[in-house]
């Protein structure tokens, strides 16, 4: 076993409380390590209100981090904890009242 050690350093001072990049809106990228990233193809999503219909249910997945639909596309991209069990996927879009086709 090997011993990991933790160095914290202080962010420069920058002006602002909200962020060390002195933005009260950071858009830098948080990254979850471990997480899962699966792409889902999802037929009959036509506009933003199907894509928050499919988000919302499919966020309801135990494990499930976050979720982005593109009606566009017809792609919904979950990040989870772990992989997850593609019926539970397909009964979160078919409540939502849409139908998954498979994965990316």
């Amino acid at each position: 076993m090997t011993a990991e050690t933790e160095t914290k350093t202080e962010a420069p001072a920058t002006g602002s409380c909200c962020s060390p990049s002195g933005s009260c809106h950071d858009t830098s990228a948080v990254v979850q390590v471990g997480a899962v990233t699966t792409v889902y193809q999802v037929s009959g999503m036509t506009c933003g209100h199907c894509e928050g219909a499919v988000a919302g249910e499919v966020s309801e997945i135990p494990g499930v981090t976050s979720v982005k639909a593109v009606a566009s596309t017809g792609q919904v991209t979950v990040v989870s904890e772990a992989p997850l069990d593609v019926k539970a996927v397909r009964a979160a879009v078919d409540e939502a009242g849409y139908e998954l086709v498979g994965q990316v």
